[in-house]
């Protein structure tokens, strides 16, 4: 079973300049992706763009007994299509990519229509007998906020799609250095 056992950081989405030094760093790969979750628990399609290809995926994501297991697979851009007619919940985000010995790391800006970013998130990949998150890399740890709780729903890119939501938590994040 493919279990995913991630960490989520939020940073501060106002630090402009962590998104220009991360297109500049070594070996961090750069993504567009566009995301829609579909009418039914744990299914989501996503397109992927990076240097002018566009690939597309079908995942199935469940928490099952405080794990989450996720299986994903390649979808043609024709099924990715008609999928979006069914989509419920979208979202547009950058990401940047890397990997770091035993850890792989995302970074997530969160894009508004006008491309600004609203929200901003680290995820470390860990192995699975992992519970502790590693340290952020030094150069996240300036734009740390909080680190989200363990498999807490409100972190998860479904509802950080909900931009009101986005906003309201990081205003209770701000107010109270965490939430409750």
């Amino acid at each position: 079973m493919p279990i995913e056992n991630e960490r989520k950081f939020v940073l501060n989405e106002e630090a402009g300049g962590l998104e220009p030094e991360l297109s500049r760093r070594p070996g961090v790969a750069r993504h567009l992706l566009r995301q829609a979750y579909l009418d039914a628990p744990g299914l989501r399609i996503r397109s992927l763009e990076r240097q002018g290809e566009t690939t597309h995926l079908f995942t199935y994501k469940r928490t099952i007994d405080g794990q989450v297991v996720e299986i994903e697979t390649g979808l043609s851009a024709v099924d990715f299509a008609r999928l979006w007619t069914q989509r419920r919940e979208t979202l547009v985000k950058v990401r940047y990519s890397w990997t770091e010995g035993r850890y792989h790391w995302d970074v997530d800006f969160f894009k508004r229509d006008d491309g600004s970013t609203y929200f901003a998130m680290a995820e470390v990949e860990m192995p699975e007998e992992q519970i502790e998150p590693p340290p952020l890399p030094d150069f996240l740890e300036t734009h740390l906020l909080m680190v989200a709780p363990a498999l807490d729903p409100r972190f998860t890119s479904k509802r950080i799609a909900d931009q009101a939501h986005a906003t309201n938590l990081l205003a209770e994040i701000r107010a109270k250095g965490e939430v409750a």
